[in-house]
């Protein structure tokens, strides 16, 4: 099969590759979607991953990649169900995959039984950036898979890996995301591991979903000098890498859900090169969660996370126009009708006072520009 696809793609034709695939892959399609468990021989060790193919897929359309990650000591089937994007997958058309982190042996505490985890305690030989760009090879021999759309999120350790993806794998992630996690710093990234400073080669887009209040070590929203970064040092280093404008958009996310504890907060740094955009779902009174299934329930983690990066090829913005200022409105799809400042009076857009947005889908926003 590989040598007929090697074969395919040395004619560069599309449409024979299309055909090779319906061939090939034939007893994979059927009208209902599927969730399959793989496995694949990486670095010696036999390494699981699941997954989802959605219903649409027919073999005649290249589908996007979103990976998701499980926290350290977690499962891949533990965490589809955390985030479960199978329903998305469903009428997004994308398909899902869920990885399974190796066992850490030898970073277990004395008395400890060792667990699984994505970044094994050094000194250590074991790195999983090139494991998932083997899955992304192998689903793509499999699959008609879209190369330029390839996402990535994580909760937790998963949340880490996916900053170190969007670092050391960045030339085939498109755009990405984290819940509740952080990001290593540079100097305890080089120091400790010799992966050397964070280098994305191309603008590309985050999201950060972090609490502030979450008790995680490695997820403090504070940070934790000199081994995690704070939120604010993340989209203070990932607005400058894409060169986003200086200063965050600030709205509050209507609170539905009043007994949750917690509000959320939307920070939007856009007008990055390609416009790209940095943006953070800031969950004020938020623990170590997955908002939408625990904690806050003002949001849903899964369906922001694919809103989000779902905008974006390996270029930047899909049909990104950098005439445009691409303000949130136009990306929500979504048309603002007036700003009104706090006594209902229609006014210009003013910076570092509260404004009041109102949309033709009858929402209504408050935003602070700050500067």
């Amino acid at each position: 099969m590989a040598f007929i696809h090697d074969f395919a793609e040395l004619l560069n034709k599309k449409n024979l590759k299309k055909i090779l695939m319906l061939f090939l892959c034939f007893p994979l399609i059927s009208a209902a979607q599927q969730q399959i468990n793989k496995t694949m021989i990486y670095d010696g060790i036999e390494r699981e991953y699941i997954v989802y193919i959605p219903a649409s897929y027919d073999a005649s359309t290249d589908y996007p990649l979103l990976f998701s990650f499980h926290g350290g000591g977690g499962t891949s089937s533990g965490h589809i169900i955390i985030n479960d994007m199978r329903p998305i997958a469903d009428t997004a058309a994308f398909i899902a995959i869920y990885p399974q982190g190796a066992i850490d042996y030898d970073g277990a505490e004395p008395g400890q039984d060792p667990s699984t985890s994505w970044i094994h305690k050094a000194p250590t030989t074991h790195d999983d950036i090139n494991f998932i760009g083997a899955i992304i090879d192998t689903l793509a021999n499999e699959y008609l898979v879209d190369e330029n759309r390839v996402y990535a999120c994580g909760y937790s350790e998963g949340a880490i890996f996916s900053y170190e993806l969007g670092c050391r794998l960045n030339n085939r992630l498109a755009a990405f995301a984290y819940v509740s996690g952080s990001m290593i710093t540079d100097d305890f990234r080089d120091s400790y591991y010799s992966w050397g400073f964070c280098t994305p080669i191309h603008p590309t887009a985050v999201m950060l979903i972090p609490g502030t209040t979450d008790e995680n070590p490695n997820s403090y929203y504070d940070g934790l000098q000199p081994y995690y970064m704070s939120a604010n040092e993340i989209t203070t280093y990932w607005s400058s890498a894409n060169n986003t404008n200086l200063n965050p958009i600030v709205s509050q996310i209507p609170n539905t859900n009043t007994s949750d504890g917690s509000t959320v907060e939307r920070r939007v740094w856009q007008s990055g090169d390609n416009c790209v955009r940095v943006e953070e779902l800031k969950v004020i009174g938020g623990d170590h969660d997955w908002p939408g299934t625990f904690g806050n329930m003002d949001i849903n983690a899964s369906e922001e996370i694919w809103n989000f990066v779902s905008k974006y090829d390996i270029n930047g913005l899909i049909d990104c126009n950098p005439s445009s200022d691409h303000e949130i409105n136009i990306i929500q799809n979504k048309k603002l009708l007036r700003i009104t400042d706090m006594l209902g009076r229609n006014i210009k857009e003013l910076k570092n006072i509260p404004l009041f947005y109102r949309y033709d889908d009858g929402s209504v926003e408050k935003k602070i520009i700050i500067v």
